[in-house]
């Protein structure tokens, strides 16, 4: 049987709250991306010991680089910090529910928990649109919480794509 990813639901007010305060972290990582004409999504990771280790934001307009997910960069940078790809005891915090791109990276670097702010209906690969973790391609078991600042994290990304199609 496929071991299944898990969504986090009982949490205590205290891990909420710590949560939402990374959360706010990546919407502001999320808004630095915007200032520089690219989708407002953010990305920090944080180590066992609440240490935030690297960040990321969407630069794939800024460097012209498919590859430039806020996602993506944060993984790069955590993995140059600990000296390790294997990132289990690690938690990454994103304003947009990962692409697939990005959901196989996060499998591939065996994140420890995914925190993430809005499902993303056209390519979201965590639950939205497809379940990257939960797939037989997926050799992690990956602990998932979403929707954390879900209403801020949507009204920025709102915000953005109104303002750009003005």
């Amino acid at each position: 049987m496929k071991n299944q990813s898990h969504f986090l639901f009982s949490l205590t007010a205290k891990e909420y709250l710590i949560h939402e305060q990374w959360m706010a972290k990546a919407r502001e990582l999320a808004q630095q991306a915007a200032e520089g004409g690219d989708v407002p999504v953010g990305a920090i990771m944080v180590d066992s010991y609440g240490n935030a280790i690297a960040e990321g934001i969407n630069s794939k307009e800024r460097n012209q680089d498919p590859t430039a997910h806020a996602e993506i960069i944060a993984l790069r940078a955590a993995s140059q910090v600990k000296q390790n790809w294997h990132l289990n005891d690690c938690t990454l915090y994103v304003t947009l529910e990962p692409c697939p791109m990005c959901a196989g990276a996060i499998i591939h670097g065996r994140i420890g928990l995914l925190v993430y702010g809005v499902d993303d209906p056209k390519t979201g690969a965590i639950r939205t649109v497809m379940n990257i973790p939960d797939s037989v391609a997926s050799n992690h078991n990956l602990a998932v919480l979403a929707g954390v600042a879900e209403t801020e994290c949507r009204q920025l990304l709102q915000s953005w794509f109104t303002q750009k199609r003005r």
